[in-house]
């Protein structure tokens, strides 16, 4: 699960889309207007997004409601702070005090 999040983040496009999604919910009209890429290519980034978990899509009538699935990115940067030691920051900085 965590390489296919780091992969899909691997695209400033696709890292683009979830800043927009941090900041709140979005159609699927909106996300494509909010960048000069085609509807085709952005789509395609939806759906990698979409296959890692990152995000979850809602129809509402004629659209699709995109929202960033936030346990998946807390998960995934816990992961990350792990593999480079982070995992528990509180001793550190309690061993750098004394």
């Amino acid at each position: 699960m965590t390489n296919n999040v780091f992969s899909a983040l691997g695209h400033p496009l696709r890292r683009q889309v979830m800043d927009l999604l941090r900041k709140g919910p979005r159609t699927s009209g909106e996300l494509a207007d909010a960048f000069e890429a085609s509807w085709p290519t952005v789509s395609r980034h939806l759906a990698v997004l979409k296959d890692a978990d990152l995000i979850t899509a809602e129809r509402q009538g004629t659209s699709i409601l995109y929202r960033a699935n936030t346990s998946v990115i807390e998960d995934a940067a816990s992961a990350l702070l792990a593999l480079i030691g982070k995992d528990n920051g509180d001793d550190d900085m309690k061993e750098a005090a004394e």
